[in-house]
């Protein structure tokens, strides 16, 4: 049993609150519609009861609002618009990482695929979905977890006929299995057919609360549709037999008071040709809305369902007394999208690999650090490390760790541009859990990129120009541990900054400002006199590392020069700021 209290949305500039004072119920077994035209406030009304809008009012699932829910997304699934996939991944990649971020095994989403049709579909990209394939899938992300609810947001607005009552008989049979079912829709005819109760909003005010019977017999008015070259002859015989005539158009009748079959034998008696003879219902249109409870708003048309009458909210003050207001929590709590998947490593792997672009990133570029390599043996260039990288000086950073570096923007980029973790389309929740993650999965492919980089170059030199083209590092614990270090502190901004600021650009733009920004500042300040004395204490501290037994030292003091120098201090402070800011925002929702 769903319960919605005195739902009420936060004003709007110089007009009323989408939504006022909305109660009503959702019976398990039963499909419940929310009806109302454009503008009435049925998507306000579902964001009010899944915490993603802030207002007034409760809902209740069992009695628990859903903040207070274990499993939130165990007991209501959704589909509010179109599914907020990546394009270039495929569905059932899509479904297998949806799996991870709700903790059920992946199996699961070949299961959910057969129910919604799209087994033989599943590895077609979405980009290449219709609206009613992107409609079935959105309905499987939603069944995923088995929840024993669901809320959709007009599923079968814009399909065809046939795909909109595969939905309908979807939800029929999801709702005889003994779950709850809250649909909105506009068109009255279609709402009366497919639920079992409806609910009528205009204006964000409750209009009615009726059975599907109830809802036919008082909103819709039987008609027969009548075509025939002869309609006026047959519209002067059904008057005489005190049939009420409608409308009266060329060849076309809507007559009331009577039935098809009563037509059908007049014509045939008369001899009058029909080309089309059907019952059909008319919808009359949203009555008032009821009155409020405070005595603000129009008279009701008609009483409501005793049967339907909600649940008195039970936050209620005793008669006489002030109510105590019941405020929704404000959206940054993400009740209905998973705030961290339930396993965050498993789940960035799939993001990671279920799409071309990082294949595509990894492979230009290893191309492009090919081609440094080789434009650096032509200058002459003696440095073992640069040709590794195949770092041309012109460039602000190896294509490796330029590479990492737009794989950590995406890493969090995506989130936002496709927010998978957040199928109601609100912004992806920062979670600790899911930035860890982020950042070994990332530093990981870093360190990959960085590795193959340095193999690739070493092999293609010394094939082209000979065994003795590349000589190797002097000292090289200390250049390798310095060119991964270079690698996973670009992918970390990356990360980071697309983290903080929610788009891959600015995440790309803070990895270039390190070496093009922030490392001439940190030279300058190094030149100072301050910076003369950080020189100094760096340089007892190299001498100290350098006095540890056998060759950690000189690794450690090797390292730890390199973090010295301008690029090291500008990666090293770029990194503690932004991860310092994206703490802070994680904690701050945690405080809301």
């Amino acid at each position: 049993m769903i319960q919605a209290i005195g739902l009420t949305s936060m004003p709007r500039r110089n007009g009323p609150p989408a939504v006022d004072d909305l109660t009503f119920e959702v019976r398990p077994g039963q499909v419940t519609g929310l009806l109302g035209a454009p503008g009435a406030g049925k998507s306000t009304t579902l964001r009010l009861m899944l915490e993603l809008e802030a207002g007034r009012g409760v809902t209740l699932f069992n009695g628990t609002p859903l903040h207070g829910v274990r499993h939130p997304s165990r007991e209501v699934g959704i589909l509010l618009g179109d599914v907020p996939g990546h394009p270039g991944r495929t569905a059932r990649n899509h479904l297998r990482m949806l799996t991870a971020a709700l903790g059920v095994p992946a199996e699961r989403a070949d299961e959910v695929l057969d129910v919604v049709g799209l087994t033989g579909l599943a590895d077609q990209r979405l980009s290449t979905y219709s609206l009613g394939m992107d409609r079935r899938l959105g309905l499987g992300a939603a069944l995923l977890a088995e929840p024993r609810t669901l809320f959709l947001d007009e599923p079968s607005f814009g399909l065809t006929p046939r795909e909109a009552a595969w939905v309908h008989a979807l939800l029929r049979a999801y709702a005889a299995d003994g779950g709850a079912v809250l649909v909105t829709g506009r068109d009255a005819k279609a709402m009366a057919r497919t639920s079992d109760r409806v609910v009528t909003i205009d204006g964000g005010r409750l209009v009615a609360d009726q059975s599907a019977e109830e809802f036919t017999r008082t909103r819709l008015r039987p008609h027969v549709a009548v075509h025939s070259p002869h309609a006026q002859r047959l519209a002067g015989v059904l008057t005489d037999g005190g049939a009420e005539i409608a409308t009266a158009t060329g060849s076309r009748l809507v007559i009331y008071g009577t039935t098809s079959a009563h037509i059908g034998e007049i014509a045939y008696r008369n001899g009058i040709l029909l080309h089309r003879l059907a019952d059909e219902v008319a919808d009359l249109g949203p009555v008032a809305p009821l009155s409020r409870a405070d005595g603000r708003g129009p008279a009701a048309a008609s009483p409501p369902d005793p049967a339907a009458t909600p649940p008195a909210d039970p936050a209620a003050a005793p008669p006489g007394e002030p109510a105590e207001p019941v405020r929704i929590p404000a959206p940054s709590r993400g009740a209905v999208a998973p705030a961290t998947p339930a396993q965050p490593l498993r789940y960035e792997l799939r993001r990671l690999g279920g799409i071309r672009t990082p294949w595509w990133i990894a492979a230009l570029s290893l191309l492009a650090s090919v081609a440094g390599a080789l434009v650096l043996s032509r200058t002459g260039e003696t440095s073992a490390l640069s040709m590794m990288s195949g770092w041309v000086r012109q460039l602000p950073l190896p294509p490796a760790a330029m590479g990492a570096g737009l794989l950590g923007a995406l890493a969090y980029g995506q989130e936002f541009r496709y927010p998978a973790l957040a199928p109601a389309q609100v912004p992806v929740p920062r979670r600790l859990r899911l930035l860890v993650a982020k950042m070994l999965v990332s530093g990981a492919a870093a360190l990959l990129i960085a590795v193959v980089a340095a193999v690739l170059d070493t092999v293609v030199l010394r094939t082209i120009l000979g065994p003795g083209a590349v000589p190797l590092p002097t000292d090289r614990p200390t250049q390798a541990a310095g060119w991964a270090a270079l690698a996973v502190g670009c992918a970390w901004a990356g990360l980071l900054a697309a983290g903080l600021f929610r788009t891959t650009a600015l995440g790309v733009t803070a990895v270039l400002a390190v070496p093009l920004v922030v490392a001439p500042a940190v030279g300058l300040a190094v030149r100072s006199r301050a910076g003369s004395h950080l020189i100094e204490a760096a340089g007892a501290l190299l001498s100290v590392l350098g006095g540890w037994p056998g060759g950690v030292g000189s690794t450690a003091a090797g390292v730890t020069g390199r973090a010295v120098q301008p690029v090291g201090c500008a990666f090293v402070l770029s990194l503690t700021v932004l991860l310092c800011a994206h703490l802070a925002t994680v904690l701050r929702g945690r405080g809301r």
